[in-house]
């Protein structure tokens, strides 16, 4: 399926949960998930908090807290998924609610990637599935980004839910980030504001798409030319064509 403008492609087909920064991958085994903090997780939540908009006080976190308890413990998550109401995003964040084939949210949490497998450790996420369970690993350099860039980073995460991919996949995928956080930005123009690595990621991709004319043009050539994906099939199920 060739998409044209950001509206066009937010708009294009539908797509769930689940992915990685340079490939799908389905380990057999599983991480239990901790939620104890330490002192340093709690600078680095001060750090987050600092990046938030101001309507997010006390009192309107506490809710997110009880809205998306099932998905992850971490505040700035939160914030992010809260963001992605209302935008071209909404839709992967239903899909982390539980609106996807395993019918249960997903569980996102920061983790230190290179525990898991020396390979991983710089990746930016990490997909994980196990049995009928979803789960989405964000390396912890990122745990005190911006939420919008978390946004929009979840937003593409949101789109790969099996075992299943593909090149067709991963060029939606990192063209859906890409026009999320372009809407983002027109939203919450602050958010570009620091030097995190995170948005190094984000401008990277907000470059080509906006290079391509609001189209995967140069983010699909980016795609074909990565070596992580050297070996992927042109197709999967749900991204036939592009």
């Amino acid at each position: 399926m060739h998409m044209q403008k950001i509206g066009d492609f937010m708009n294009s087909k539908k797509i769930l949960i689940l992915a990685l920064m340079i490939l799908f991958i389905t380990p057999q085994s599983s991480f239990a998930i901790s939620f104890k903090k330490d002192k340093t997780e709690v600078n680095v939540e001060q750090q987050a908090h600092a990046n938030y908009p101001p309507k997010y006080d006390q009192i309107y976190l506490d809710q997110l807290k009880k809205e998306y308890k099932k998905i992850s413990n971490d505040e700035v998550i939160l914030v992010a998924l809260d963001m992605m109401k209302n935008t071209g995003a909404d839709f992967s964040r239903r899909a982390l609610l539980g609106y996807n084939l395993t019918g249960k949210p997903v569980k996102i949490q920061f983790k230190n990637l290179g525990a898991i497998k020396e390979d991983y450790a710089n990746f930016d996420a990490l997909g994980w599935k196990k049995k009928n369970d979803l789960y989405i690993f964000i390396n912890p350099r990122h745990a005190d980004a911006p939420p919008a860039a978390l946004a929009a980073l979840l937003a593409h995460e949101a789109l790969h839910q099996d075992e299943f991919n593909s090149l067709a996949e991963e060029t939606y995928a990192w063209t859906m980030e890409a026009a999320v956080w372009c809407e983002m930005l027109e939203i919450y123009p602050e958010s570009n504001d620091t030097q995190h690595p995170l948005l190094q990621r984000e401008n990277t991709l907000k470059q080509l798409f906006i290079k391509g004319g609001y189209t995967n043009k140069y983010i699909k050539k980016t795609v074909y030319a990565n070596k992580g994906y050297q070996n992927l099939p042109q197709t999967s199920p749900g991204f036939e064509r592009l």
